[in-house]
């Protein structure tokens, strides 16, 4: 009697390349399939999958990229709604937006000493990654500023960090129907509660 046949099991990238994922690799094999949209991030190899932003935190992407962009541009800087900001071939992020020094040139991975301002909007369920081990791994690499934005209801916070001697300082801070003002790393001027949607009533 002949021996079954084995079919063996369909390769699995989530299981197969744990711990070992670099740029090449998530060129090959993300996004993945059959799975619903996601947030791809690598710290050391190690894939971090977070779900796509809510609805509160993508309005206000897109209301921040449009408060950014003049300003920017007047410094001869650029605003990317999101970009794969890369520190080695295993350690990647994808801020929510991006202040580039000069044009992605259409590049795939943009190294992390070409970004001027990464800005987080801090999700429930990656609070301690986007307060705490981005802004560390950003000034690790010498990222000179880092802008986060935490939506809680109506409540909006807006808060600049700037690097001194390798760390983050707050430089600016403002909350809602207050003028969150600074003139670094360019001018900026704008009350948090634009970055609401529309409807939603301030505190």
């Amino acid at each position: 009697m002949a021996a079954p046949l084995h079919v063996d099991d369909p390769f699995d990238p989530l299981v197969a390349l744990a711990g070992l994922w670099t740029t090449k690799l998530a060129e090959r094999y993300l996004p993945l399939d059959d799975l619903p949209p996601a947030k791809y991030e690598c710290l050391g190899g190690r894939l971090v999958m977070s779900p796509m932003e809510g609805a509160a935190n993508r309005y206000a992407v897109g209301r921040l990229v449009i408060l950014l962009d003049g300003p920017a541009r007047d410094a001869d800087a650029l605003v990317y709604p999101s970009v794969n900001m890369r520190f080695d071939d295993q350690t990647w992020i994808e801020p929510d937006v991006a202040v580039l020094r000069e044009s992605a040139q259409q590049a795939t991975w943009v190294p992390a000493g070409r970004v001027l301002m990464p800005v987080e909007f801090v999700s429930p369920g990656s609070r301690r990654r986007d307060r705490i081990d981005k802004p560390a791994l950003c000034a690790a690499a010498g990222v000179p500023f880092f802008l986060r934005v935490e939506i809680d209801g109506a409540y909006v916070a807006v808060e600049l960090h700037e690097l001194v001697d390798r760390a983050y300082v707050s430089r600016q801070r403002a909350v809602s129907g207050q003028r969150f003002r600074t003139d670094v790393p360019f001018a900026m001027d704008f009350d948090p509660l634009e970055l609401l949607e529309p409807g939603v009533a301030p505190r």
